[in-house]
C-alpha cells in the first residue's frame, strides 16, 4: 500500500460501525477495505481477505480519498456555493466588535450581523438570524465561552525566561532550585462539572462566609518533590521566611537553594530583605516575569488538587478541607516539572 489512508479517531470509529452493522452488504464491505487499508496491509493482502477485485479496492479507496466517508455510502452532497456576506460577516468577526460601529454591544450575535448586512447602504443583503447562524456554523464558527487572559505582558519577559533557563542548566549538583508559590483554600468550593441525569443540576452546598488558608509549597526542579509548609492565614513576608526556613531544613544536603518565585509584594520585603542577607550563602531568589503563571510549574500541581480535593467539595469546616488537602499531598509527594515554558530537563 501507498500509506495514503490516514484515519481520524472519530472516522475509524464511523467505519467500524458501518462494517459491523451487517445491513448493507457492500457498503460493510467497502469500509472493510478502508479499514484494511489505513492499518497500512497490502493490496494483494486486503483483496485476499474481502475477496474482493482488485478493480473494487481501487474504486473504493479512491471514492474515499476524495469523499471520505459519505462517498462510500453514497450521500455526498453537493455544497452550495458560500454568499459574498458570509466574507463581509467572517471580517466583522474576526477583526471588530459592534461597538467599532457605534453600538453598545461588545459581542457579535446573530440577529446583529443580520441587521448590519441589511443596514449596508451600498449594498444591502436581506437573511434571517437563522440563516446567520446556519452559514456562521459551516464556516467554523461556534457561539462559545471565551478564555480569560492576562492583558498585561513582562516587558522583561524573554530576558527573565532566559536568565532562569541559563541558571537550570549550569545547576550544579551541589546545588538544587526550587519553583515557589502559594495557593489559597477556600471553604467556599470551587464549582466543577459533574455526572448528574439530564434536566437536573447538581447542587453543591456552601457555607456562605468563605474562610479561607493559605498554603507555601515548592517544587524541586531535579527531583519533582513537593515540599509544602503548615497552613496559616494570611499571605505575607512572615509566612514566606517561615517557608523559606523549611527548605533550608528539609534541603540541608545541598550547599545552595535557588527559590524562583513570583512577583509577588512580600516576595520583596523589607524582612524577606533581611532573611535572604543573612543567609545569603544559603538561599537566593529569583523572580519569574510578571503577569506569567504559566511559567511557573507548580501552578500545575495546584490545579491538579483543586481539581482531585476542593472543586464541589463537602467538607464542613475549612479544618477538615485543609486535611483533606494534606492527605492528598500525602499521596501525591512527586509530580511531573511541565509548563508551556521549555525549562531545561533536569539530569
Amino acid at each position: 500500500m501507498d500509506g495514503s489512508i490516514d484515519l481520524s479517531r472519530s472516522d475509524r470509529k464511523v467505519l467500524l460501525a458501518l462494517y459491523r452493522n451487517g445491513k448493507n452488504a457492500s457498503l460493510s464491505r467497502r469500509a472493510h477495505v478502508v479499514l484494511l487499508a489505513a492499518e497500512n496491509y497490502s493490496w494483494r493482502t486486503i483483496v485476499r481477505i474481502t475477496f474482493s477485485s482488485n478493480n473494487f479496492v481501487s474504486r473504493t479507496l479512491n471514492i474515499f480519498r476524495k469523499d471520505g466517508i459519505e462517498g462510500l455510502s453514497g450521500t455526498v452532497k453537493k455544497k452550495s456555493p458560500t454568499p459574498k456576506w458570509v466574507g463581509k460577516a467572517r471580517r466583522w468577526l474576526d477583526t471588530t466588535t459592534p461597538q467599532d460601529y457605534g453600538y453598545f454591544r461588545s459581542r457579535w450575535t446573530c440577529e446583529l450581523i443580520a441587521n448590519m448586512l441589511a443596514w449596508n447602504h451600498k449594498n444591502p443583503v436581506r437573511v434571517s438570524t437563522e440563516t446567520v447562524r446556519r452559514w456562521m456554523k459551516r464556516d467554523g464558527y461556534a457561539w462559545n465561552r471565551p478564555r480569560p487572559i492576562l492583558g498585561l505582558r513582562d516587558d522583561e519577559y524573554d530576558g527573565k525566561v532566559r536568565k532562569i533557563r541559563g541558571l537550570l542548566r549550569k545547576l550544579p549538583l551541589n546545588e538544587t532550585a526550587v519553583f515557589q508559590d502559594e495557593v489559597d483554600i477556600n471553604l467556599n468550593p470551587k464549582i466543577g462539572a459533574a455526572w448528574g441525569r439530564k434536566g437536573q443540576q447538581i447542587t453543591v452546598p456552601t457555607p456562605g462566609n468563605n474562610i479561607k488558608r493559605y498554603v507555601y509549597g515548592s517544587l524541586s526542579w531535579r527531583t519533582g518533590r513537593l515540599f509544602v509548609s503548615l497552613a496559616c492565614r494570611r499571605r505575607n513576608s512572615e509566612f514566606f521566611v517561615q517557608h523559606l526556613d523549611d527548605l533550608r531544613r528539609q534541603l540541608r544536603g545541598y550547599r545552595h537553594i535557588h527559590v524562583i518565585c513570583n512577583n509577588a509584594s512580600f516576595h520583596s520585603s523589607r524582612v524577606v530583605c533581611e532573611y535572604l542577607y543573612r543567609w545569603r550563602h544559603r538561599i537566593t531568589i529569583h523572580f519569574l516575569p510578571a503577569y506569567a503563571p504559566e511559567t511557573n510549574p507548580i501552578e500545575r500541581v495546584w490545579w491538579h488538587m483543586h481539581e482531585v480535593v476542593t472543586r464541589n467539595h463537602k467538607c464542613d469546616g475549612i479544618e477538615e478541607l485543609v486535611e483533606h488537602v494534606y492527605d492528598w499531598f500525602d499521596t501525591q509527594r512527586f509530580f511531573e516539572v511541565k509548563t508551556t515554558v521549555k525549562y531545561p530537563i533536569a539530569a
